[in-house]
């Protein structure tokens, strides 16, 4: 199986080659591309290095079985025809596709069968926050319907990228040393010691993009008609977004059953004995694959609502992991020929 990835140089594609390596991914052939500032440049993978070779429209792709893109919806945009000409499944990792009718938005655990039909050859990897909400969430739907969520989110730096990653720490160190942060460009205002209550950019009601893709790609993965208000604020950590999640069911759910529904779920993580102060924590969740949630209880303001505490990569599960495990799907059903 020959296996490509496009912005490898990326955090996120930095990461892709992190857990193929570790998942053992059944690929004979790799290649790597990216833009014309990353072309050249060498990556080890299982003890082999690899060129970054220039992402081009030419036949690059023809005999690549799978494509992991994560460049950004204008590369995504403008490279899709020449990615899956030749039967290449383009598995994105920008909002590009991602409220397109023909193209699956798939989170395994929840909709996995939903990247069976791709009549264009792309499936739509999910925004960050959205995957990691909706896995906590599946096994309680399963419960009771969900009909209304409201959700803080607390993201992190490395939701912006490698560079931004970078920024952050440039910024504690200019701190450290002159006093006063002279380096803004990733993030509208300083970030640390500080919080940004805005991500992405602002839309016409006020709601952000970063939140009005929670609300829509909630529904389309879940195939559910439950409504999501947002607030996405980013904040200093440098690595694993949290969210504090309330959520109104039809029928009135014990606490009890909703901790075993969690405990029992693919891709959770309960962390929950806050009397003894343990819970979900960026710390803890960075660099692992399960989304962590605690701090399960009854929101007092309704009779009919819980509110939980999450927290996960957003490198991992919130992009390379989840591409990753759709690709194990497709793999499993015998879709892609090993």
């Amino acid at each position: 199986m020959k296996v490509a990835i496009v912005g490898a140089s990326g955090a996120v594609g930095q990461e892709f080659l992190r857990i193929l390596e570790q998942r053992n991914f059944p690929l004979d052939d790799l290649v790597l591309f990216g833009s014309s500032r990353s072309a050249g440049r060498e990556y080890a993978f299982k003890g082999k290095n690899y060129k970054v070779n220039l992402l081009q429209h030419n036949d690059d792709f023809k005999g690549v079985d799978i494509a992991f893109v994560s460049a950004g919806g204008g590369t995504s945009a403008e490279f899709a025809d020449t990615i899956t000409k030749y039967g290449t499944v383009m598995i994105d990792n920008s909002s590009q596709f991602r409220q397109c009718e023909d193209v699956p938005l798939v989170v395994p655990e929840i909709n996995a069968t939903d990247a069976l039909k791709r009549p264009r050859g792309i499936i739509a990897n999910p925004n960050c926050t959205t995957i990691m909400m909706v896995v906590a969430l599946a096994p309680i739907e399963k419960l009771s319907h969900i009909k209304k969520i409201h959700i803080s989110s607390y993201q992190s730096a490395s939701g912006a990228g490698a560079a931004a990653m970078a920024e952050l720490e440039q910024q504690y160190k200019e701190l450290l040393t002159i006093g006063k942060v002279k380096t803004i460009k990733k993030f509208p205002h300083q970030l640390a010691y500080n919080v940004i209550p805005q991500i992405d950019k602002m839309t016409d009601t006020d709601y952000t993009k970063e939140e009005m893709k929670m609300f829509n790609e909630t529904r389309k993965i879940m195939h559910s008609d439950v409504r999501t208000s947002a607030t996405c604020v980013r904040v200093s950590s440098l690595r694993s977004h949290s969210e504090s999640v309330w959520f109104e069911t039809e029928k009135p759910l014990a606490v009890d059953d909703i901790r075993k529904a969690l405990a029992a779920a693919e891709g959770v993580t309960l962390v929950d004995d806050p009397q003894n102060y343990v819970y979900p924590m960026p710390l803890e969740s960075a660099g692992h694959d399960n989304v962590y949630v605690g701090r399960v209880r009854k929101d007092l303001a309704d009779d009919n609502g819980c509110v939980l505490w999450l927290t996960g990569d957003q490198i991992r599960k919130g992009a390379a992991l989840n591409a990753v495990q759709i690709a194990e799907y497709l793999i499993r059903e015998g879709d892609i020929k090993r």
